[in-house]
């Protein structure tokens, strides 16, 4: 598997991993009744795996960079 790097800031994180979870969510949920739906449930463990990583990063820095700091438009994470 190939790993791909990519600089986000940290709200740019955050919106990220909310519209993930609500992908999430509409595919555990909301699909399923869908007519002709195959759903995946091993891709449904991956994207929450996924959205607990990009929430624990964004979590990480809210919790180690003061307020002012984390709202600066320059503060910027790497996603591995």
């Amino acid at each position: 598997m190939k790993n791909i790097n990519f600089v986000v800031t940290v709200e740019e994180l955050k919106l990220l991993s909310s519209l993930a979870s609500d992908q999430l969510f509409r595919r555990q949920y909301i699909d399923p009744k869908m007519p002709g739906y195959k759903g995946s449930p091993e891709d449904l463990d991956l994207g929450k795996a996924i959205v607990a990583r990009m929430r624990s990063l964004s979590d990480e820095n809210r919790t180690n960079t003061p307020m002012v700091a984390q709202s600066a438009p320059s503060k910027e994470r790497r996603i591995v």
